[in-house]
């Protein structure tokens, strides 16, 4: 027997307003950051595989009005480029420490593609 299904992967994206433009760095902000960076980003990631590789697939996702308005922030735009530079330069050194570090140096790997990515897919 050769079964044909269908998957569906129903997201919903809430986050707090975090904006605060008084503090220069502000560590609620860091929510936003954490879910572009772990969630958001990764999914583009995917999406572009998807694409490259011809797969048909379909995507439904719910935004809120503030997360919308916190994505289209300059202001939030600019501190959370700054953030991944700053991880990248932490991975950097990261990989220089372990360099020589079997178990450890796959991580760092791994981090500092991680940023690399993020990076490029918010750039462009």
């Amino acid at each position: 027997m050769n079964y044909k299904g269908y998957w569906c992967l129903q997201l919903h994206a809430r986050r707090p307003y975090v904006r605060h433009p008084e503090y220069p760095d502000f560590l609620e902000e860091d929510w936003l950051y954490e879910a572009i960076t772990e969630t958001y980003l990764p999914l583009l990631s995917v999406f572009e595989k998807f694409v490259e590789d011809r797969i048909d697939f379909r995507i439904t996702m719910t935004i809120t009005p503030s997360l919308a308005n916190m994505l289209s922030d300059n202001l939030l735009q600019f501190r959370y480029y700054e953030r991944l530079n700053k991880q990248i330069e932490l991975s950097e050194k990261e990989l220089s420490r372990t360099q020589n570090s079997v178990e450890f140096k796959p991580v760092a790997q791994m981090y500092y593609d991680r940023f690399q990515n993020c990076k490029r897919l918010w750039v462009e």
